[in-house]
């Protein structure tokens, strides 16, 4: 198992973490969603070739159009965010991606004004620890999403230098809110969250749990596991370590049981938020 040499996140969150502290909860133009509460509606997705229009919100209008790039591994998902973007005369999306390596470079390439994340994507790089290294560079507004508000997912925004942190519950009014808000710079992450965060990072205690199944994989199970982490397909995975497809569709079976994870999406997400996935893989064959 490779070991993390960077910096303690205790230190290198510390930065970025006191400025989201200081922030106020978004309340521009909409309301954040609670995370324990009615439900709020649903992303609208568009229908029969009609876009659904985000209602109207009460902003000033900015001098010129906010460039967004959209960044989930969902496609129903994405469309439903394309749809509210496409509403709106001063905001435009420029890409969107499904992966966390093509959001990295898309996001160096284009240098949109705004990208929204989704935390839950593979191959996203969470060892920049604060919002001045950003992995996505310095240029662009990281909004980032997530079904789960938890401490855990909140440091994984913190390390990818993001300005936001929202819910995907969030209605659509609210989202466009927050990318306007995003784009002027300001921050959008409740104070009590990260307040939250800091106490239990300043206690000592790691935001992210030990990972005990890794120790149950084999050799080679560790190392298919890697390369899952990083986008590998299963015959990509076969031509690296010189074995049968075959044998990989069994290593690839045993290592979702082991770590107790469904498929082999989460099962990268996994990898990446307990960082066992070093920046550079170099593997010999052995034919086993």
């Amino acid at each position: 198992m490779a070991t993390n040499t960077s910096p303690h996140p205790l230190r290198r969150a510390a930065s970025s973490l006191a400025l989201a502290i200081t922030a106020a909860t978004l309340s521009v133009g909409g309301t954040i969603a609670p995370a324990h509460g009615a439900a709020p509606e649903s992303w609208p997705v568009a229908q029969n070739s009609e876009v659904v229009r985000a209602p109207a919100v009460a902003d000033v209008a900015p001098q010129s159009t906010i460039s967004v790039l959209i960044a989930d591994g969902h496609l129903v998902f994405r469309s439903g965010l394309r749809a509210v973007i496409g509403s709106q005369p001063d905001i435009e999306c420029v890409a969107e991606v499904g992966d966390g390596a093509a959001a990295i470079s898309e996001i160096r390439r284009l240098q949109p004004d705004v990208a929204l994340v989704c935390l839950d994507m593979p191959g996203l790089d969470y060892s920049a620890g604060a919002a001045s290294t950003s992995v996505f560079g310095d240029t662009t507004q990281i909004l980032t999403f997530t079904n789960h508000e938890s401490d855990e997912n909140l440091y994984r925004a913190m390390c990818l230098g993001a300005s936001g942190f929202l819910a995907k519950t969030l209605p659509s009014a609210s989202l466009v809110s927050a990318i306007r808000t995003a784009a002027r710079g300001d921050a959008l992450i409740d104070p009590a969250l990260t307040r939250r965060l800091m106490a239990r990072l300043t206690a000592g205690i790691e935001p992210f749990p030990a990972a005990p199944e890794v120790e149950t994989l084999t050799a080679r199970e560790h190392q298919v596991l890697l390369l899952i982490a990083n986008a590998y397909t299963n015959p990509e995975i076969a031509r690296t370590l010189g074995v049968g497809e075959q044998t990989v569709k069994t290593h690839v079976s045993n290592v979702l049981a082991k770590l107790g994870v469904r498929d082999r999406v989460h099962a990268a997400v996994y990898a990446h938020t307990r960082r066992i996935v070093p920046r550079e893989l170099h593997f010999e064959s052995s034919g086993t």
